[in-house]
């Protein structure tokens, strides 16, 4: 991970303030990673169960960096040091102390899934009236997020930030890094349940974000979710979700080209798409931006022209063949919201999923990943196709006569695809970020 800073000055005045050293040359960019380091460049030197970013100050050094940060010093280098007890500690220190000189809307957001395209939306609907800082890429971790606060300026007047979270204690560390005034939970489901043990668990640490709100912060609500609406808080609550007792209810519905829309409030929004997950996001979208003061028609405007990040729910189409991309991660809930948004697809042609392993399940792994293949027989796809090992379980699991294949090599599977699949078809690819499903598309389309 890679920044670049704006103001040295500033940063070097925080820096010098919290580490008691005093930088001996202006930095202006910070980096974790040796291979991205540029000139003028501060190096946090991290250090994990199998890896130490110590091994490589020596490339640091000849790459132009003019500071690192470091738990051991190393002589006949001519970069400065800072010996520090925890280099990652301490930027997040460096961070916290950097965002406290800001006095805006700072919006986080976390949630088992949607975190990134809900922040991408949120950014897309807010942009042309506030200058927006946020969180780039996925930058969402306690390594991210300090990175992703140091970008703050003067010329900012809101900040959106993605938090995401595997073990506990997570979001309350980096709450207490980032000091949201506002906070979004976009729904509570089973990933990372390794990480957790239990749905309940995983409600507690989420919920540790509308815990860190201050008295005069702004918590939001997703009614429709069951693990959210009984999380415990006191302060400011606006609410939203599909029922009628909440202070954005909406209604989903279903127009005749197929896609969906919904009634927010009594406005009608429309979004061009066939994904559930997506409206669902929109929801909570719309109900936070017309609370900061979004007119309702820059609102409709806005979700209208949105285009999702790549390998979310993207729909590209190759030789007659729709090819919906959803490839950037999976979970129980986002799997079945994405087979959903494949069997929304009206026409002529087969339903076919592709289907790749979710990861960090915990003890419950096969009976979710079984749960995939139910699924797909309730809806009667066309075609199931599996590859990894612990989709064997979906696999098991597929009946009413659907055509179903379990692959235990990605060449096998690319090469028996670009056999099976003609014109008409309508193909979801799907599976954790680890299984890289994006490359099986590649692999059948030459794309």
């Amino acid at each position: 991970m890679r920044i670049s800073l704006k103001h040295p000055e500033s940063f070097a005045a925080v820096f010098e303030s919290v580490t008691k050293n005093k930088l001996y040359r202006p930095v202006t960019g910070i980096t974790t990673d040796s291979r991205e380091t540029k000139t003028g460049d501060l190096y946090i030197a991290l250090e994990g169960e199998n890896f130490d970013g110590h091994n490589f100050i020596d490339q640091v050094d000849k790459s132009g960096a003019v500071a690192a940060l470091v738990s051991k010093n190393f002589d006949g280098l001519g970069i400065q040091q800072i010996k520090v007890t925890n280099p990652l500690s301490e930027i997040g220190k460096i961070a916290k102390e950097w965002r406290l000189r800001f006095d805006f809307p700072v919006i986080a957001i976390t949630g088992s899934n949607g975190k990134t395209s809900t922040k991408e939306l949120l950014l897309h609907v807010l942009s042309d009236d506030f200058n927006v800082h946020a969180t780039e890429g996925n930058f969402n971790t306690h390594i991210g997020l300090p990175l992703t606060l140091l970008q703050m300026n003067v010329t900012h007047n809101i900040s959106i930030l993605e938090m995401g979270a595997s073990v506990p204690g997570e979001i309350e560390g980096l709450c207490n890094i980032a000091r949201p005034t506002h906070g979004l939970i976009t729904n509570i489901a089973t990933a990372h349940l390794e990480g957790f043990g239990s749905i309940e668990n995983i409600a507690y640490e989420k919920g540790a974000l509308f815990r860190s709100l201050k008295s005069n912060g702004t918590a939001f609500f997703n009614k429709t979710d069951d693990m959210i609406k009984n999380i415990s808080y006191e302060g400011k609550k606006v609410t939203f979700g599909l029922t009628p007792d909440c202070d954005f209810p909406a209604d989903i519905y279903q127009k005749e080209d197929g896609t969906l829309a919904f009634i927010l409030d009594t406005h009608e929004i429309h979004t061009g798409t066939h994904n559930l997950s997506f409206i669902k996001n929109s929801i909570a979208v719309s109900a936070l931006a017309i609370t900061l003061g979004i007119d309702w028609d820059v609102l409709k405007t806005k979700i209208l022209s949105f285009t999702a990040p790549p390998g979310r729910c993207n729909v590209k189409h190759c030789n007659g063949v729709t090819i919906i991309d959803d490839t950037y991660n999976a979970n129980l809930a986002s799997s079945l919201a994405a087979i959903d948004y494949l069997n929304a697809f009206s026409g002529n042609g087969r339903r076919i999923l592709v289907f790749g392993d979710m990861f960090e399940l915990g003890t419950s792994s096969n009976e979710q990943h079984r749960r995939i293949g139910q699924k797909c027989s309730e809806l009667n796809l066309d075609g199931v196709y599996t590859i990894g090992n612990h989709t064997k379980h979906t696999d098991s699991a597929i009946s009413n006569g659907i055509d179903h294949i379990h692959y235990n090599s990605k060449d096998n599977l690319i090469t028996s695809l670009r056999k099976k699949i003609i014109a008409g078809d309508k193909i979801l690819f799907k599976g954790s970020r680890g299984m890289e499903m994006e490359k099986v598309i590649k692999g059948v389309f030459d794309l």
